[in-house]
């Protein structure tokens, strides 16, 4: 990799912090913040918005878990579990709480290919968040179709992709529009309230 990141590194030992530092400066990347306190932690990673944490495991795995539940929750950023020996029980212990990649001891080389991991494993996480969304979008669009219009689901769908299609518009951005105006003008009367009565 030859983009330099800002990394936030966490461990309970003060000394396994610096010898992290200068292994990730040697690998060309900005070490923002170094912390040992789960208290702290949170702060650090609001106040300097990492692009990756990496966590090391130090004499308590709680802290250490403690230290990733915070910066997961706080940051938008991947997070590495740093290990001295092969742990099964905490690595599945800090999957839980969200890392994206784990690598022992800190070899440059090995380093660097965690970082990779959890970069590239953190962007397919988002693009299928991002999916997600655009279909949920779909189905509410549809939803207001079919509410509005009286259609049935197949005949909502065709209607979206239609308009995207005349109008060279992506169809999630359709869905998108559809459910904004539909939101900014109200439910409005729907396609049956319309019909005259005797």
């Amino acid at each position: 990799m030859s983009e330099r990141l800002r990394i936030l590194i966490a461990n309970e030992k003060r000394e396994r912090l610096m010898l992290l530092a200068d292994v990730l400066t040697q690998l060309g990347h900005e070490v923002i913040a170094t912390e040992t306190e789960v208290v702290e932690v949170a702060a650090a990673t609001v106040r300097e918005l990492p692009d990756i944490a990496i966590v090391g495991l130090g004499a308590s795995a709680q802290h250490a878990l403690d230290l990733i539940g915070e910066i997961v929750h706080e940051a938008a950023c991947p997070v590495i579990a740093l290990l001295s020996t092969n742990d099964p029980a905490y690595i599945q212990a800090a999957a839980k709480r969200g890392i994206f990649a784990s690598v022992f001891h800190d070899n440059p080389d090995d380093l660097r290919d965690a970082i990779e991991i959890a970069l590239r494993r953190f962007a397919d996480y988002h693009n299928l968040q991002e999916a997600f969304a655009r279909r949920a979008s779909i189905e509410q669009a549809k939803g207001i179709l079919m509410s509005r219009n009286g259609m049935t689901p197949d005949e909502a769908f065709a209607s979206l992709r239609d308009s995207s299609r005349s109008s060279g518009t992506k169809l999630a951005d359709v869905a998108a529009a559809v459910v904004g105006s539909h939101r900014l003008f109200g439910t409005g009367p729907t396609k049956s309230s319309n019909v005259p009565t005797d």
